[in-house]
């Protein structure tokens, strides 16, 4: 028989702990989450008519040559801004171009804004990929000043002195390879409380961070969902469904 003293079993169970951390996925009840989306038509969605429509109960986005996006334009839910939240999105899309989640984000207007639904804020980035570092889930400062805010695996926060990255293990390229399904249905959680933001992909943790910036770091805003400007592409979302903190 084999024994372990107490204080060796309680190290295995805090290493336990710890390796099972970045595997943990935002879990709101059924009961708490509300739908975005009634899968019929965008009542509550607001975005260019000639680019966005319902079809097969999903959200389809498309941009062709004969209908382009004049600039980066998005489909944003109309319930108001959001502060602390949940959101649940399943999306998928072509490897043609890239789309995104928008959150946190301000709707702009007038000179230098190319269409009448342009958002600026954080991005979640979607990509039809998974290679790094041009994966989904990574946030991009849409309009802003600091790019590809923080990459996929990264532990990251960002002060006034710049970006600090405290881990990049969440998740590895092969454990991304695998989680990742290409020309499929992927399942994205975004947790924003406080100044901290959490991206999940099909139940992984894959990105934590903190904005301590004084003057850049967001609050509250908007949703939306993006079209991408230049080459012709499509984008399907389904499953939208809002957790309020």
């Amino acid at each position: 028989m084999i024994r372990l003293s107490l204080s060796l079993c309680l190290g295995l169970v805090a290493c336990v702990a710890v390796a099972d951390e970045p595997t943990k996925q935002a879990s709101a009840d059924a009961a708490e989450l509300t739908s975005l989306f009634n899968g019929s038509n965008l009542e509550g969605w607001d975005g260019d008519p000639r680019l966005w429509s319902v079809k097969d109960g999903v959200i389809h986005g498309e941009t062709t040559p004969e209908n382009v996006a004049k600039g980066n334009t998005f489909l944003i839910w109309q319930g108001g801004e959001l502060s602390d939240f949940e959101l649940h999105v399943t999306f998928r899309c072509t490897a043609a171009n890239n789309s995104g989640i928008q959150y946190r984000s301000q709707h702009l207007s007038g000179k230098g804004v190319g269409n009448d639904w342009v958002l600026k804020g954080y991005q979640h980035e979607l990509r039809n990929e998974e290679n790094f570092p041009n994966v989904p889930s990574f946030i991009y400062d849409e309009r802003g000043k600091r790019g590809r805010i923080c990459l996929v695996g990264e532990k990251a926060v960002w002060t006034k002195d710049g970006k600090k990255v405290l881990d990049n293990t969440l998740i590895d390229q092969a454990g991304f390879k695998e989680l990742m399904k290409v020309d499929d249905w992927n399942d994205v959680v975004i947790v924003a409380k406080g100044n901290n933001i959490k991206h999940y992909l099909n139940g992984k943790l894959v990105l934590d961070f903190t904005d301590e910036h004084p003057e850049l770091a967001l609050s509250s805003g908007v949703i939306g969902l993006q079209l991408h400007a230049g080459k012709p592409m499509w984008a399907e979302f389904k499953n939208i469904q809002l957790r309020k903190f």
